[in-house]
């Protein structure tokens, strides 16, 4: 029998980009599409600083800010955040390595006041709501185009030495042990102090390319090829060499901790490599020096998000021919789609012009054999629900919750004990179940979150179904909605370890008005 995979794989490019628009088109109602949502499945949304909405705002008004878009995302079904706390080697968190952000105070090294940390307070009231945080850095960035002053603790000011300057952008030197130990030593301070489920870097490993302007490494490499005949393997081998101590840092420090990667959507165009995408736009390998395909092989990251911000049937990099390239090549590392929410909905639904594309993208995600996940490029632009693209998410193809994946290095982790003594409480006529936390002997099975599902009396029990779900909670208690007449229902309580295993379930009868 045919796979999705196997099935492209003997395909050819024209009528692999055609088979995700036909299954488009056998998507036809809302209730098909809801009934298809798996149970497992990465939701996740990134919110970023560097554009400035944040800065200089205060601490109240950001704290409202984002608690808005977290509730927003919630609602559209989103269950993990990517938040980025270290725009160019500054932070939105205390540190004693880096000065606080510009992004956030408009001072670089300037104290936010009143007091927070955005981190942990993001940290905090991401779990609350049952979500993930994924902690974003950008590793080599130290300096922006953005013109502001840097402060004497930073490490442009401590070491100029490390830096390499690129068409108005100062970057840490990919080449340089020195870099690759700071961004490592600054990765393991983040892990130590704060409760992230995820820590999470982007595309921006060498520069984007500049036409007329040149990487300023020529002597450094003439210096030391380190046995390289070539440039551009040499500068391949030097964020190589990165990767796989920035996956060390993690996996030792906090081994439940995953460690994502979101590189440029292309990895190679086939006129470059027989193997690449039926592409022609900027590479990864080529340009960028990100050997993705190798960081996957070597299991140097736990999910692997390609930036796939085209539209269907765009010339250069069609969509349709990307997800199928993405999803045939990442093998050992779970895959998550980036989707651009602005240009999904200004571009045409290729099979019915007057939808946009969101539908017909989220068929061929469900045609995917190895995507587990969609990531929003970006947050605000949901919560803003341009082109009714967060209503459609909340009412439709996001309409039931969902649990995140359980990546494939933690899978052998041991499952948690289930909840004990759950029962039911009338506390000033709100009924209200409450539990205890399963005892555990290590800290691996250690419950950290709560997944209650709710059937009627005789309903067929399917804990497998999202359907079910009513709660994701970080509480030992949920209060059951009430309804306009008696009913009889069975609530079903697990718990979550720190990696997402789940536990058994505990049981309860409960006689409600409905």
């Amino acid at each position: 029998m045919l796979t999705t995979t196997s099935l492209y794989s003997r395909c050819s490019a024209a009528v692999r980009r055609l088979l995700p628009l036909l299954a488009a088109a056998i998507v036809l109602t809302t209730a098909a599409t809801a009934a298809a949502q798996p149970k497992r499945e990465f939701r996740g949304a990134w919110i970023q600083c560097v554009n400035g909405q944040f800065k200089g705002i205060g601490t109240v008004t950001m704290q409202q800010t984002l608690a808005y878009q977290l509730d927003e995302l919630q609602k559209d079904g989103v269950n993990a955040i990517i938040f980025q706390v270290r725009p160019e080697c500054d932070a939105l968190y205390e540190s004693s390595i880096e000065p606080w952000s510009y992004y956030l105070t408009g001072a670089q090294g300037e104290r936010p006041q009143p007091y927070w940390d955005p981190l942990q307070w993001m940290t905090e009231q991401c779990h609350r709501r049952g979500m993930e945080l994924h902690a974003w850095i950008n590793p080599y960035r130290a300096k922006t185009k953005v013109a502001h002053q840097t402060t004497a603790s930073h490490v442009i000011s401590l070491h100029p030495e490390w830096t390499m300057e690129y068409d108005g952008l100062t970057l840490l030197n990919p080449a340089l042990k020195e870099c690759r130990d700071y961004i490592c030593s600054v990765v393991k301070d983040i892990l130590e102090r704060y409760d992230v489920d995820g820590l999470h870097i982007d595309d921006y490993f060498y520069p984007y390319p500049v036409a007329g302007v040149s990487i300023p490494d020529d002597e450094q490499f003439l210096a030391d090829p380190q046995g390289f005949d070539s440039q551009d393997d040499w500068r391949r081998n030097n964020v190589n060499l990165f990767i796989r101590q920035l996956a060390e840092t993690v996996f030792t420090t906090k081994p439940w901790v995953k460690l994502g990667i979101s590189p440029f959507g292309i990895y190679r165009n086939k006129k470059s490599d027989p193997n690449g995408s039926n592409t022609n736009g900027l590479q990864n390998y080529d340009q960028l020096y990100a050997d993705v395909l190798l960081w996957d092989r070597e299991g140097w990251m736990d999910y692997c998000v390609p930036q796939l911000y085209w539209e269907i049937g765009n010339r250069a990099a069609d969509y349709a021919e990307l997800i199928g390239w993405w999803n045939d090549n990442i093998q050992n590392s779970d895959l998550y789609i980036g989707e651009d929410v602005e240009r999904t909905v200004k571009f045409a639904d290729t099979m019915q012009p007057g939808q946009h594309q969101l539908g017909q993208k989220r068929a061929m995600h469900d045609q995917m054999d190895n995507v587990r996940g969609t990531v929003l490029w970006y947050a605000k632009a949901a919560v803003d629900n341009v082109g009714n693209y967060g209503t459609l998410l909340r009412e439709k193809y996001w309409k039931h919750k969902a649990l995140a994946p359980v990546v494939p290095r933690l899978e052998s982790i041991s499952v948690p004990g289930k909840p004990r003594k759950l029962k039911c409480i009338n506390v000033d006529g709100k009924n209200i179940l409450f539990w205890t936390a399963p005892k555990s002997k290590h800290p691996e099975t250690i419950a950290e979150r709560y997944v209650v599902y709710r059937f009627d009396s005789k309903e067929r029990i399917d804990l497998e179904s999202a359907a079910n779900i009513v709660a994701i909670t970080d509480d030992t208690f949920y209060e059951i909605p009430p309804t306009a007449k008696k009913t009889k229902a069975v609530y079903y309580v697990t718990a979550l370890n720190r990696v997402g295993r789940e536990s058994a379930a505990e049981k309860k009868k409960v006689k409600t008005k409905r």
